[in-house]
């Protein structure tokens, strides 16, 4: 719905926002005449409301969350521990080995999310007087509620991100977010604006999105009895007709009250972190408690969806007939495509192998009986490394000797049953460099060879449950220890840990059925904050790899960064058929801490504005 509005308005938005110059329009009469019909003034916005709404169709447009292979939806985990990339022209494979700088920086998300907090700002100063429905009162006031809603939210979004890339102390020992608009700029405003703090920027992100919370319902859909009417459109006049025109099911993925919501606990969750708490004003109970809050809407632990950890997989739910997904509380539009299969399948499978994870990550996938690897008591050998291991781990990453599509895997230095070795380490350009393929996000019954494409639909999450799991779990267990629960929600971290370890399949034999010792290594962790805190800093890492949190994650914690990339290699002795594993180094990192734990300030907007103070450690 998004994409179709946005066609339609795009050309009369950039005409309004970026107009011919007056010489034109006057020396070229002749030769302009038909441009200077296009060329859209503020008085046609007021009487169009497509057009109007192109402003705030561009806010959306803005929002990073990146999806499609083209733009790396997934990639900035290979700027972590978790993995490395195969392709060299990766701006992400240059960052990490010494190129980060202020004017060379990936993870920017500054000229994307100032421009979209411009449009918003714009769309806002003008939404009141646009005739979005000047025949009725009703559908006039629910439209203007509505739109308002969704921009304030946006702007919240917006600005969260910009946070998370650019916040970050000044010499001055200050801790600085970005400079904070609320209105419009035009040719005459000062340009040269000051960083707001950190603290009043996050308070400004909690005010929108009270504001969207106030204006928005709680999710969108069709009422059946007017009593359902909120009783200030009741006063103009609504019938469930007009109500279900503004807020009814055709606006379903737009933001919502809940989406807002969940959107403030993340920013919470960000501001109490070890990086940010010292001068945000945010506390780890403050964030424990809006996590909670969006929890306790869903029935708490009870509302973790069975099935949640493999949302990439759920064929049913991702064809558009399938409903939506309880795992996903905000998603992109469905696509239809091969993409991330052509990038991540192993050469074998006609893919280019892009995305390899690490030994790192695959070490931190505990035993099936729940203790890590590392544990005296786990059980764990080293020259059978992926027997009896946490079920995610097969789910997630493809290692040696795994069947995908018919085909063995082979990453050692030896063939596959077929005689190949295209999949093997290091073996061809599109062959994995750490002994491992990306297996999540990706579907089996994709072909992407172009002589037999076969594409299914896919769904690229903004926000899933599991994650605000995972998020209250972190900030209670900071506040309150593992078993208390501070916010009175019914849950505690250790009852979410819990829950997402016994959905993983953890304490179970290979038949599913539960060990008579249960989560022994959760029991332990219970009664000590630390390795509680670690635990669940653990199942974050493996529940949400690949999906563009470790980078942050690693960051906002003030964990080492600057961690080696580890492979395995596997060898084949010919007589025997034996394999030995040998672990080896793949990709040196070459961050520095503490300054690297907060990203720069673009070095061509200092360079510009006087005013604009960059971070500490940055040039």
């Amino acid at each position: 719905m998004i994409t179709k509005i946005y066609n339609k308005v795009a050309v009369g938005v950039i005409s309004f926002l970026f107009p011919l110059s007056s010489f034109l329009l006057t020396s070229c009469d002749d030769m302009f005449e038909p441009a200077d019909e296009n060329n859209r003034q503020e008085e046609a916005m007021y009487e169009e409301s497509k057009y109007a709404h192109g402003l705030q169709i561009y806010g959306y447009d803005r929002l990073p969350y990146i999806t499609n292979v083209g733009n790396q939806w997934n990639w900035t985990d290979v700027a972590t521990d978790d993995a490395v990339t195969n392709l060299k022209s990766s701006s992400y494979l240059t960052m990490t080995t010494g190129t980060w700088a202020s004017d060379n920086d990936p993870m920017s998300k500054w000229n994307n999310c100032k421009d979209g907090i411009q449009y918003i700002n714009l769309f806002l100063s003008k939404v009141d007087n646009v005739k979005w429905a000047p025949s009725s009162a009703s559908k006039q006031q629910m439209f203007i509620d509505r739109l308002k809603g969704e921009a304030f939210g946006l702007r919240a979004i917006l600005y969260y991100y910009l946070l998370q890339a650019h916040g970050g102390y000044g010499d001055d020992g200050v801790l600085y977010g970005v400079p904070l608009l609320t209105t419009a700029e035009d040719g005459s405003s000062d340009y040269n604006q000051p960083r707001a703090t950190f603290a009043e920027c996050v308070q400004q992100c909690f005010n929108d999105c009270d504001s969207a919370m106030a204006l928005l319902p709680l999710d969108y859909g069709d009422i059946t009895l007017e009593s359902q009417i909120p009783p200030k459109y009741v006063a103009l006049g609504a019938n469930s007709s007009n109500y279900n025109l503004v807020f009814g099911d055709k606006a379903r993925n737009l933001l919502s009250g809940r989406i807002a919501e969940a959107v403030k606990a993340q920013i919470a969750l960000l501001a109490a972190s070890p990086a940010f708490r010292e001068q945000s004003k945010v506390s780890s109970a403050d964030a424990a408690i809006l996590c909670g809050n969006v929890l306790k809407r869903i029935g708490g632990v009870a509302g973790l969806d069975p099935t949640g950890n493999t949302w990439y997989k759920n064929t049913s739910k991702l064809e558009p007939s399938g409903g939506e997904m309880p795992e996903i509380l905000w998603r992109e539009d469905r696509k239809k495509n091969a993409e991330q299969e052509g990038e991540n399948f192993p050469p074998s499978l006609y893919g280019s192998g892009r995305i390899n994870p690490s030994q790192n990550l695959v070490d931190a996938f505990p035993m099936r009986s729940g203790h890590p690897i590392t544990n005296p008591r786990a059980g764990y050998d080293p020259q059978n490394p992926y027997a009896d291991r946490d079920p995610r781990l097969e789910l997630y990453i493809l290692y040696n000797g795994s069947t995908y599509r018919k085909t063995d895997i082979i990453t050692g230095n030896y063939p596959n049953s077929k005689g190949e070795t295209m999949d093997n380490l290091n073996n061809i350009g599109t062959s994995t460099r750490t002994g491992y393929y990306l297996k999540k996000l990706l579907r089996e019954d994709v072909s992407p060879l172009s002589s037999s494409k076969i594409e299914q639909q896919h769904i690229y999450p903004r926000i899933r449950f599991t994650e605000i799991f995972l998020a209250y779990a972190e900030a209670a267990n900071d506040a309150w220890g593992p078993d208390v629960d501070g916010g009175n929600f019914g849950f505690t971290a250790y009852d979410v840990i819990m829950a997402i370890r016994k959905r993983a399949g953890l304490a179970t034999d290979e038949y599913g059925v539960e060990l008579k010792t249960g989560d022994a290594y959760l029991e332990e962790c219970a009664t000590d904050q630390t390795k509680m805190m670690e635990l669940i800093r653990n199942e974050r890492r493996i529940e949400l790899c690949f999906e563009n949190k470790r980078f942050w994650d690693l960051r906002r914690w003030q964990m080492p960064i600057d961690e080696g990339v580890k492979g395995m290699q596997i060898d084949r002795n010919e007589e025997t058929g034996e394999l030995s594993y040998t672990i080896i180094d793949v990709e040196e990192r070459k961050f520095t801490t503490p300054y690297q734990w907060y990203g720069p300030i673009p070095k061509s907007e200092t360079l510009k504005w006087s005013n604009l103070m960059q971070n500490r450690g940055w040039q």
